[in-house]
């Protein structure tokens, strides 16, 4: 019984953060939002690991990080559905039903974060690692 309660659990939760998700665009825009001049280097580490690149003024000033992250077509609306499919299809797959379906595509976008001197976040901006790319895929 316990254990049925665990699945369940699981599947709720799953459904529940496909739901957020299927809300807002890629949760890092949020998070990065949100973390202007509140987030440090550190943090921001601990939530994604080292940064793929790193420039630091040797004589001190605004360091520049960027990661290269895959997003996935429904991470890019801002209003998609296809989040709670994900999710529920997730949930089926944890209660040993795999789910079937097309593979989402994925695209990489660059996140270029800025960190003052006292490695607080400044400014970031999201862009296409080979900009045009997901309109040329796209086109119909």
């Amino acid at each position: 019984m316990r254990r049925v309660h665990q699945r369940l659990f699981a599947v709720w939760l799953l459904v529940f953060a496909g739901a957020m998700l299927a809300c807002g665009g890629p949760w890092r825009d949020a998070y990065f939002k949100k973390g202007v001049d509140r987030l440090t280097q550190d943090e921001v580490t601990e939530m994604f690991g080292p940064p793929h690149t790193a420039k630091t003024p040797a004589l001190g000033g605004d360091s520049v990080w960027t990661y290269r992250v895959p997003v996935a077509e429904k991470e890019l609306s801002s209003w998609h559905f296809s989040g709670l499919a994900n999710a529920a299809t997730q949930a089926t797959s944890l209660l040993g039903k795999p789910g079937e379906g097309p593979k989402d595509m994925l695209y990489c976008y660059r996140y270029t974060l800025n960190f003052d001197e006292q490695k607080i976040l400044k400014q970031w901006k999201r862009e296409e690692c080979v900009p045009g790319t997901h309109d040329t895929l796209n086109a119909k």
